[in-house]
């Protein structure tokens, strides 16, 4: 018996689906994703690789701004501490790149590489080296650029992280080619993701603050001062969605004790980013 699906049968209609789609036939986004469905329905696709190539396809909807590790939660060094005064800081951190600035935040001179601090500390074994000397360049982008765009700039430069700034050069955040993966492949945790906090706050302002959905509760009610039941839910677009009764969609608001959690991104699974206003500015 061949393994080859029949002209008409349902397994070889999906294939030709795909097929089509490969060769560039044009398809809307919805039947895109229906003909995905279709195939993972049917056993010829696991439902993470379905959510991976959704992902794969929305990631374009997606600006830096969205996914950026705000200024407030980036790890920096100054150009005129020392290098025993950095080391703590690497350390501590565990990151691997860090912006260098000059007394001045928005102010990047270049980005240092702990590896090669350590190619550095190996030859030389003097802490009074100047290690600024092992800067390599910053690159800057603006909060709009599309994620697509970015990771494919990523690639051809290989550059691993950017610097985001707004229409004045100042400096906003930082994005790496990790926060770009992730909205393709899930969240990538390692051992040193113990905050559940950092980098989910995007943006602050006077009266307002935009987040991920993925804030815990917990770290949630730290923020904002809040007593939200952190065993009801885990996450803050959780409760959004339990709320709302629905995946929620763009624009759509849920009402908390003193504050207004917007919607102001959403996939076909979850809400990503929410705006948190005080409930005392809305009515305003």
């Amino acid at each position: 018996m061949s393994d080859n699906p029949k002209p008409g049968s349902d397994q070889g209609n999906v294939f030709q689906r795909l097929a089509h789609l490969i060769r560039g036939v044009t398809y809307t986004r919805g039947q895109l994703f229906h003909s995905l469905r279709e195939a993972q329905r049917r056993k010829l696709l696991g439902e993470d690789t379905l959510q991976m190539m959704q992902r794969a396809v929305t990631v374009s909807d997606l600006q830096v701004e969205q996914v950026m590790v705000a200024r407030g939660q980036m790890v920096m060094v100054d150009s005129s501490q020392t290098l025993d005064e950095i080391l703590p800081i690497i350390t501590e951190s565990a990151h691997s790149r860090f912006p260098v600035t000059d007394g001045n935040k928005d102010q990047v001179l270049g980005i240092l590489l702990a590896k090669d601090l350590l190619h550095h500390l190996r030859r030389g074994g003097d802490s009074t080296l100047p290690w600024a000397e092992l800067l390599r360049s910053a690159v800057f982008i603006p909060e709009s650029k599309r994620l697509n765009v970015l990771l494919q700039e990523f690639r051809d430069s290989r550059n691993h992280m950017a610097i985001v700034v707004d229409e004045y050069g100042g400096v906003i955040g930082l994005i790496t080619i990790e926060d770009v993966l992730e909205q393709i492949v899930g969240d990538i945790e390692d051992e040193h993701d113990s905050d559940g906090a950092a980098g989910m706050v995007l943006r602050r302002g006077t009266d307002y603050c935009v987040v991920k959905a993925m804030l815990p509760i917990n770290s949630f009610n730290r923020l904002f001062g809040a007593k939200l039941d952190p065993l009801e839910y885990d996450t803050l677009g959780g409760l959004v969605t339990h709320e709302l009764g629905h995946v929620p969609g763009r624009g759509e608001t849920v009402e908390l004790p003193g504050l207004i959690a917007e919607v102001l991104s959403a996939d076909s699974r979850r809400p990503r980013l929410l705006r948190i206003t005080r409930a005392s500015a809305a009515a305003d």
